[in-house]
């Protein structure tokens, strides 16, 4: 099982917290926000398990601090599990009020990191749902979110692109399935969602990314370059 965690920090390289990570490989970085703005649209993008925030940043332009979770609440309902990572305390009565679910100081323990981790496992299960079901009209189908390799968008319909080959068409739009898909699907254009698990090449040149043994190949978007970014990540941390 993989884990996905972003850092809000204003060290845009975040390399005492990621160097801390190198040992539990089942957890990978989906990226990296130094601003309050970008931290709010990451977390919306990526849908990251975990987040790792400074809330005590040296520069105040940053807007770095506990209001980030305060106006996630706008906007979704299930906020992913917060750690604080600063250099100070004085911030950890305000962060309980907050609903964070842990507080690190820099710089980074591995052995406190382990323990926060082991938490985070412990309290926050993944779901274990592995199947979704396509409604047309008085016909139900469950299909294994594994047997997904890629879905498209067809005006106010979603096609299901599976492994075996079929095609199955489904009456809602992409939009509505993005958010019920679990985190190793990813959006990257504004027309497929791949399963990271079938992708198997990215050329970054041609914006392109192949998939089921590179039988085949949608494009992706600058607009969703982030989210390729987490894609890499996830499949090859120790190329980023």
């Amino acid at each position: 099982m993989q884990y996905s965690y972003l850092i809000i920090d204003e060290d845009i390289g975040a390399k005492d917290t990621l160097a801390r990570f190198e040992e539990f490989p089942e957890y990978f970085c989906a990226g990296v926000a130094s601003s309050k703005d970008e931290a709010v649209n990451k977390i919306l993008d990526l849908q990251p398990m975990l987040v790792f925030i400074e809330v005590s940043p040296k520069s105040k332009k940053t807007g770095l601090s506990l209001s980030i979770i305060t106006e996630l609440h706008q906007y979704i309902d299930n906020l992913p599990y917060f750690i604080i990572t600063t250099s100070t305390t004085k911030h950890a009565f305000d962060a309980i009020k907050a609903g964070v679910s842990d507080y690190l100081l820099k710089p980074l323990n591995r052995f406190e990191l382990r323990k926060t981790l082991l938490r985070f496992e412990k309290t926050s299960p993944v779901a274990s749902r592995d199947t979704i079901c396509i409604k047309s009209y008085g016909d139900y189908q469950f299909i294994s979110l594994n047997d997904i390799v890629y879905l498209k968008a067809d005006n106010n319909t979603t096609d299901f692109h599976l492994q075996n080959g079929k095609k199955l068409t489904a009456y809602k739009t992409l939009k509505h399935y993005e958010a019920s898909l679990p985190f190793f699907f990813f959006r990257i254009h504004n027309s497929y969602i791949v399963n990271s698990n079938y992708i198997t090449r990215i050329n970054t040149g041609k914006s392109l990314c192949y998939l089921n043994n590179s039988d085949l190949s949608v494009s992706f978007s600058k607009t969703f370059k982030d989210n390729i970014d987490a894609i890499i990540r996830k499949i090859a941390p120790e190329n980023i």
